[in-house]
């Protein structure tokens, strides 16, 4: 297949916002997004509106179900973009969620949207992802309800892939989380073929399972997130023990990075082909 997968992952700070699509003379193709999160200054809906002039959003994948996964979601829906497809944890009913989050107060608007969505978005998928995408496949895996009845050990992991490379979105897995995974064949052969791994939980150390890096060798890790404030912020030295081979060239600064990070490098996008993949930020690191 000719053209590229374009992976562009926003900053919005402690949160997570990622956007794919196959690019072909620089023209897009179809949209997915995994996650809604936002920032004061930048939200997907604005972006997909009035910068990609689209009112359609082709594919959405919610990997976490907390505020910070989708602090635009109620907003992408009221500036009428409609979502075709929605992928989810669908171990858990609208009811159970609900449940869950109400444990810790009300529900915030995005919640209440998310929890809509359960219900008006079902399975069986009759548009595939891999019908339209230009050649890019994907595969997700989830911890299940009620096994698990907190939000993050719920959450969904999705491995994004073309032409041999393989980004893994794990939303904010924890130990207990990630070890039940890995209970799975699939599961450890996906991890074995992962290029770049967006780190778990923003990078905090409640994400990091040592136990995934048996299996797993990313090339770099990409941590989402805002200012270290938290010592459990402070694990870029642990996850560039994991990388292999040096890193990955970054075409916009020319240097080898390990680990890279929407607090110092803004977005960062991934463009990859039928030779390999590019590596370019939005700012110098």
């Amino acid at each position: 297949m000719p053209g590229e997968m374009r992976v562009r992952i926003w900053d919005v700070e402690h949160g997570q916002c990622a956007m794919v699509q196959h690019v072909e003379n620089e023209v897009g193709g179809r949209l997915a997004m995994i996650d809604s999160g936002c920032t004061d200054e930048w939200s997907p809906s604005t972006y997909i509106r009035r910068d990609m002039g689209r009112t359609h959003l082709d594919h959405l994948f919610i990997t976490n179900a907390d505020q910070d996964h989708m602090s635009d979601l109620n907003s992408l829906l009221n500036a009428g973009i409609s979502v075709g497809t929605f992928y989810r944890n669908p171990s858990y009913t609208s009811a159970e969620y609900r449940a869950i989050k109400q444990q810790s107060g009300p529900l915030t608007a995005d919640a209440q949207r998310y929890s809509q969505l359960l219900d008006t978005h079902v399975y069986p998928i009759t548009d595939p992802f891999e019908t339209h995408m230009g050649g890019i496949t994907y595969s997700m895996f989830w911890p299940t309800y009620p096994n698990f009845t907190n939000t993050n050990d719920l959450s969904l992991a999705v491995f994004i892939k073309y032409q041999g490379f393989s980004i893994l979105f794990p939303g904010d897995l924890e130990g207990p989380g990630w070890r039940a995974l890995l209970q799975r064949p699939d599961f450890r052969v996906e991890l074995a073929s992962t290029t770049i791994l967006v780190a778990s939980h923003h990078g905090r150390e409640s994400g990091f399972c040592e136990d995934v890096f048996r299996y797993c060798s990313p090339q770099a890790v990409v941590i989402s997130d805002k200012s270290i404030r938290h010592e459990t912020q402070r694990m870029g030295h642990d996850y560039r023990a994991v990388t292999q081979n040096g890193g990955v060239m970054v075409r916009t600064t020319g240097q080898r990075r390990q680990t890279l990070t929407t607090r110092n490098d803004g977005w960062i996008q991934f463009d990859a082909h039928a030779t390999g993949y590019s590596v370019q930020t939005e700012y110098g690191g």
